[in-house]
């Protein structure tokens, strides 16, 4: 048997080609949108992708199942579990076997047990191993999904707070308790293989180590330790990141079944004229510089998301999938920044502006950066006020005196909330979500803005004044 997983920086994610080395067939396990690296290492190992499978349907990625159905004829097994609300829809596009509790399928030599473990969603299945090829007559792992993460648990407050759909939190954290006692009754020594590590906000802890076994789980998996259902449900549901807007989107398109990956050139931009008439209400220009250099000078009405590892996720929280999209951008991370945008089903980029033309504009805008010493005048004089971006557990833990709490993702749309006519100082854990929210005042037209640089970590390490929840 060969096992090989891949793993997505952009958004923690994991996904796991398995083949059977005596008849040539390979599965694919929750794979992403961008299906050429399943392909290439397939083709490599002298093995065809037969067959494609996910854990269930899923809301920080664009599947890459159907791209894979089309593209090599992958035959996709696909849950049947939960009600007409978590069924797939494009089913007559693609060969198929839909599977629940209690099913099993073969990939050549290698058996797939299906076993339904909802809790994150209600049709959530999860895959157990038997290398059969191999002469194994006991299975070697688990394919877990988004059910049973390294040192975590997958959430359950996703369906209410993205996608809107009231009183399911509750009833989710209680459906994942019950599903646990099942894994409970796994063997110690099985491996399992989730999909996502450390930086997904599909839990609250994930471990960054990218596999784990149940008998560890058990022993240091928090979530496996309580034993209580209602303290297990008050546990699990507290604290849990404020899920990306671009949630909501995710599901609804796994589960119509998603467009295929956009194969078009993206064509560059030559001109600030050729910009300027782009620069419409539909049109997002993302601006993929680092903060410095955009703090510095920038056009106006731009929004700056450096290309990093928090690139995909700010773009989710910041594009809506009615925009047009245009970056500006060094051409040698092109590739790289419209796999991250089209992962998540942002594929209307029209256009590429590279940097040095930005520069040679006359009328740029730029903003200034202070440190925790100068805070403290700053704050003194009424004209200014701190506006702290950070998530809400880390507001709860501890913020600077007199701040207002405002989280990145939902600035655009609280606008109201910051006093009119102040320069506003932006805040956050070390300056880097502040830049970016410095950069989205602007472009909402509130100009007078400051980067509190060192942010929070900055101000603690000097022990400053801290307010404790």
């Amino acid at each position: 048997m060969l096992f090989r997983s891949f793993f997505d920086e952009n958004l923690a994610h994991m996904s796991y080609l398995i083949g059977c080395q005596r008849t040539g067939d390979s599965i694919v396990i929750d794979p992403a949108r961008n299906i050429e690296v399943y392909i290439k290492e397939a083709e490599k190992e002298g093995l065809n992708i037969t067959a494609a499978t996910e854990t269930h349907i899923h809301a920080d990625f664009v599947s890459g199942c159907k791209q894979l159905a089309r593209t090599v004829g992958a035959k996709l097994y696909l849950s049947d579990e939960g009600d007409e609300n978590w069924k797939y829809q494009y089913l007559n596009e693609v060969k198929y076997e839909l599977v629940k509790e209690g099913s099993s399928f073969m990939v050549g030599n290698v058996k797939f047990d299906v076993i339904h473990t909802p809790g994150h969603t209600p049709e959530s299945i999860s895959f157990i191993l038997t290398d059969i090829g191999g002469g194994a007559t006991k299975p070697m792992g688990i394919f877990s999904g988004d059910f049973v993460f390294v040192g975590d648990i997958g959430r359950p407050d996703l369906l209410e707070k993205a996608a809107g759909v009231e009183g399911t939190a509750e009833p989710g954290a209680r459906q994942m308790f019950q599903s646990l006692k099942k894994f409970k009754q796994l063997p110690d020594y099985l491996q399992v293989w989730p999909a996502h590590g450390a930086g997904s906000a599909c839990g609250k802890a994930l471990g960054a180590v990218p596999v784990s076994t149940v008998g560890y789980e058990k022993m240091n998996n928090w979530a496996l330790r309580i034993n209580n259902e209602d303290e297990f449900v008050k546990v699990l549901l507290s604290g849990q990141p404020e899920p990306p807007l671009y949630f909501a989107m995710m599901k609804k398109l796994n589960k119509i079944g998603p467009a295929y990956l956009p194969t078009r050139e993206i064509p560059f931009i030559n001109s600030l004229e050729t910009l300027e008439k782009l620069s419409q209400p539909s049109t997002v220009i993302i601006d993929t510089r680092p903060a410095k250099e955009f703090a510095q000078g920038h056009l106006p009405g731009t929004i700056n998301i450096p290309y990093n590892k928090s690139f995909t996720n700010w773009a989710g929280w910041f594009v809506t999938y009615e925009q047009d999209i245009v970056l500006i951008a060094e051409e040698t991370n092109l590739v790289q920044m419209k796999q991250a945008l089209t992962s998540i089903g942002l594929d209307r980029i029209i256009g590429v502006v590279n940097p040095l033309l930005v520069t040679s504009s006359h009328e740029l805008e730029s903003y200034s950066e202070i440190d925790v010493y100068q805070l403290e005048d700053y704050l003194s004089n009424d004209q200014y006020c701190l506006i702290d971006v950070r998530g809400q557990s880390e507001w709860e833990e501890g913020r600077l005196p007199n701040a207002i709490h405002i989280m990145l993702g939902t600035l655009p749309k609280r606008l109201d909330e910051i006093p009119s006519g102040k320069t506003c100082i932006l805040q956050c854990r070390s300056g880097a979500r502040s830049a970016i929210a410095a950069s989205l005042l602007q472009a909402y037209g509130i100009k007078k803005v400051v980067n509190l640089k060192g942010g929070y970590l900055d101000w603690a390490k000097e022990k400053l004044p801290i307010i404790k929840a």
